[in-house]
């Protein structure tokens, strides 16, 4: 069974694993269904930000995370991390500058979508400097923002 990296108190990440890192992760219960996201410092364990519950999907709430992130160590001057998501899609998606998604525009996902083009906005007038890499499920277990709910 793979290392737990969800609490406050900091394990041993793998070794391919940079630790002056943010690793960030949605959850999303239904898809589309109520959903929320987070980022956490693999330095520390802490939570360094959270959104959310708001309706949505899987997918929108990794790529927002991974937006969320470059933006506050912008804000905050960070510019010796990196971030790790373990969504290929939302990579892409930032690295394209423009959320794919599918979900169907309503007054129920309104909120959510002048959020996204919030962040697609960001993402066209900032340089992304910061390494966005790909966490390896499959190697190094769940990724320390998972929210702990699969079944």
């Amino acid at each position: 069974m793979p290392p737990d990296y969800r609490n406050d108190t900091v394990l041993p990440l793998p070794p391919e694993v940079k630790s002056n890192a943010w690793a960030v992760d949605a959850a999303c219960s239904g898809n589309p269904g109520v959903m929320e996201y987070q980022g956490i410092d693999l330095t520390t364990g802490a939570q360094v930000f959270h959104f959310g519950p708001i309706y949505g999907t899987n997918n929108i709430g990794e790529f927002l995370a991974i937006v969320h992130a470059l933006a506050l160590m912008e804000q905050r001057g960070i510019h010796d991390k990196v971030i790790y998501s373990d969504s290929y899609n939302a990579i892409l998606w930032v690295n394209k500058k423009k959320c794919k998604t599918t979900l169907e525009r309503t007054p129920q996902t309104e909120k959510l979508y002048q959020i996204i083009a919030r962040a697609e906005a960001w993402l066209l007038t900032h340089p992304i400097q910061t390494p966005i890499i790909k966490w390896e499920t499959k190697q190094w277990g769940e990724i320390p923002a998972d929210f702990g709910r699969k079944k």
